[in-house]
């Protein structure tokens, strides 16, 4: 017996000195020195704790360390808020953050405490006062906070070194636990970047918006993307997607079209697998970048399109009895091993489903998620389902939905900077410790197997020299041109001859004044000469860009995607197309009804998804060759989509429903 035991020790113990040391980083730990091998005293207590050892199997390390975790320390852990680098004002005043100038954003902290006693989506008074954001130092010395969203854009360089500063603050703290930095998508051409949805334009390589993606039909470059964009992303000390969105664009009016995939399940499936394998690896390792694939079960089929940040939008539903058809991307992400999956707002309705929202929801969770589809990462609320989104449980006390939530299995709450009232909620009773003890230790899992417990430092030269960099433009601009779709060539406009006379105008209403929507442009490119009237020109070419205003303008009127409804003028348009040969160019962040242009006249159409001047240049020229494909059915009218089914893709719904069908594409 003693034989055996001596084996398996000497067995144990080559098998730890066999391993590749990792690189150690510490600027506020001492180093410990076994042997040869060195490691970071984190704890600062001059001896080797399992959790410091990184030769130790990664269940062992959390095991360990959350032994040494006091309670307050589990459960700030369990919290995810908006963090703020020096002069960062987001959230100050609404969604969109305050008004007039904003200042200079730094590497240095925002120390102060936003508080807010109005619900930010529904302009509505909070049950009680929502502290959504804390002074940095504050949240991770007092509230142990380590996890945290990144909202601010600014440059590599600030970036990284406003990273590095958060992590040494961190190592600083008792048990030296590292901080894991979350964003929104940070690398699209996008319409509404509103905060929550998208940064918008940033120093990152530029790509085409989601729906673009889906378009290109190229699966090796999606990999090539979410692979640049994840070297980018780690360059700057970002180690965690709040990204991306596996819900179907099934109900055309819903706002958050632009951020999917597309209507089709088995694209989407396609699309997630390779995204999620481009950021995390085929496992999470200290390269990785941790996805956290939403909105389960899929928040495309809402009521009437209206969105449930709002208590309007509040319900999906499944009239075409498509429930198993959304949660088939989930199924995807699983499979290629996504970190951590995010529940949607909604509560689904009908008699078959509890109505409570999906973070409150066991069976969609606990029974579903973990149970049938196996699996066993982390699930992150969306931000505010406690304090804002209530839906189903409005009635019940904040303790009350925390308990709910954590009965249903969420492991991280978005949205909420004080840990005070959840600590409340284990010194109750209303949940045992242990089970705070199963989140800490999944949360904890992704931290290690990231590698940030040796080294959550990142190199400011390397970051500068990584962040749009001249191999990721390259790879951008094609994707960009693969993205563009050709709708319609019936008079053989396209490509435009040398030496056109182009009268060049994009027509994008950003605000309510629609004098300020036409931009003239007139772009130094080989073989077009650009004019400044449609009088001097051969062919006009119109790029639209409608929009409703953006998810959070949203005042839960009824959803109309007709043209003039979404701040394009009609008038204009069909003055232009009636006037002289026009090439109509349509930005779609949702599947616009274009039946009040569609008289005849527009005979040429190209689809953009997010794309630059340049590239739609390109194609229409024939410079590059149009070869993207529709990743929705746009609806022949209104009428239709009053009448489609949320939960069926356009595809499906029928003969009589689709203007241009899901894979439509033409190219010379």
């Amino acid at each position: 017996m003693k034989s055996r035991m001596l084996i398996a020790l000497l067995f144990a113990s080559s098998s730890l000195l066999a391993q590749t040391p990792p690189v150690l980083v510490a600027m506020k730990t001492p180093t410990l020195r076994v042997g040869k091998l060195s490691f970071k005293d984190l704890n600062k207590n001059n001896k080797l704790d399992k959790y410091e050892d990184w030769r130790l199997p990664v269940e062992a390390r959390i095991k360990d360390l959350v032994s040494q975790m006091t309670l307050e320390e589990k459960v700030g852990f369990m919290l995810i808020s908006t963090t703020r680098m020096g002069g960062d004002q987001v959230f100050n005043n609404g969604v969109q953050g305050g008004g007039g100038p904003r200042p200079k954003i730094t590497e240095g902290f925002n120390e102060e405490d936003l508080v807010q006693s109005t619900n930010m989506f529904t302009r509505k008074p909070l049950d009680a006062p929502n502290m959504s954001a804390a002074g940095t130092t504050k949240g991770v010395s007092q509230f142990h906070l380590r996890h945290f969203i990144l909202r601010a854009s600014a440059s590599p360089e600030i970036m990284a070194k406003w990273s590095n500063n958060l992590q040494e603050l961190c190592e600083s703290t008792r048990l030296g636990i590292p901080a894991i930095v979350a964003s929104n998508p940070r690398n699209h051409v996008t319409t509404d970047a509103s905060v929550g949805l998208s940064v918008g334009l940033t120093a990152f390589s530029k790509w085409p918006g989601e729906l673009g993606l889906a378009a290109m039909r190229d699966f090796e470059l999606t990999r090539k993307f979410a692979e640049t964009a994840a070297a980018e992303w780690r360059s700057v000390g970002l180690r965690k997607g709040y990204m991306y969105m596996a819900d179907l664009a099934t109900e055309p009016r819903w706002g958050r079209v632009e951020g999917t995939f597309g209507e089709d399940a088995d694209l989407a499936s396609k699309m997630i697998t390779e995204i999620v394998l481009g950021f995390q690896g085929k496992k999470i390792t200290p390269t990785s970048v941790a996805m956290t694939t939403k909105h389960f079960p899929g928040g495309g089929p809402q009521v009437d399109g209206q969105d449930s940040h709002f208590d309007w939008g509040k319900f999906a539903h499944y009239p075409g009895g498509m429930f198993d058809y959304h949660v088939k991307p989930f199924k995807a992400a699983i499979a290629a091993g996504t970190s951590a999956i995010m529940p949607y707002y909604s509560a689904p309705k009908g008699k078959e489903f509890e109505e409570v929202g999906f973070s409150y929801n066991k069976a969609m969770i606990g029974d579903l998620l973990q149970g049938k589809l196996g699996f066993n990462g982390i699930i992150n609320s969306d931000t505010g389902p406690i304090e804002m989104m209530p839906w189903g449980v409005e009635s019940m006390s904040i303790p009350a939905r925390y308990q709910k939530a954590l009965q249903a299995g969420v492991d991280i709450f978005s949205g909420a900077a004080d840990p005070t009232t959840l600590i409340d909620v284990v010194k109750k009773g209303l949940v045992s410790e242990a089970r705070i003890d199963q989140s800490v230790s999944k949360l904890l899992k992704e931290k290690f197997d990231l590698g940030l417990f040796e080294n959550p430092y990142v190199n400011v030269e390397e970051a500068v020299k990584t962040v749009g960099n001249k191999e990721a433009v390259a790879a951008a601009d094609l994707a960009l041109r693969k993205s563009i779709v050709l709708l319609r060539n019936d008079e053989k406009r396209l490509p435009l001859a040398k030496k056109t006379k182009v009268y060049f105008e994009t027509y994008f209403q950003s605000g309510r004044n629609a004098g300020e929507a036409i931009k003239v442009s007139k772009p130094e490119y080989p073989g077009l000469e650009f004019v400044s009237t449609k009088e001097e020109a051969d062919v006009v070419l119109l790029w639209l860009v409608p929009t409703a205003g953006g998810l959070f303008s949203s005042q839960g009127s009824k959803i109309d995607l007709n043209l003039s409804k979404n701040r394009i003028d009609v008038n204009h348009v069909n003055e232009v197309l009636n006037a002289k040969p026009t090439v109509i160019a349509i930005n779609y962040t949702n599947p616009w009804v274009i039946e009040e242009i569609d008289k005849g006249k527009a005979s040429s159409i190209i689809a953009t998804f997010g794309t630059t001047q340049e590239a739609l240049l390109d194609i229409v020229t024939g410079a590059y060759k149009p070869s993207g494909k529709m990743p929705f059915t746009t609806p022949i009218n209104q009428a239709a989509v009053e009448a489609n089914k949320s939960d069926v893709p356009g595809h499906m719904e029928g003969p009589g429903y689709g203007l241009f069908a899901f894979g439509r594409g033409l190219t010379y």
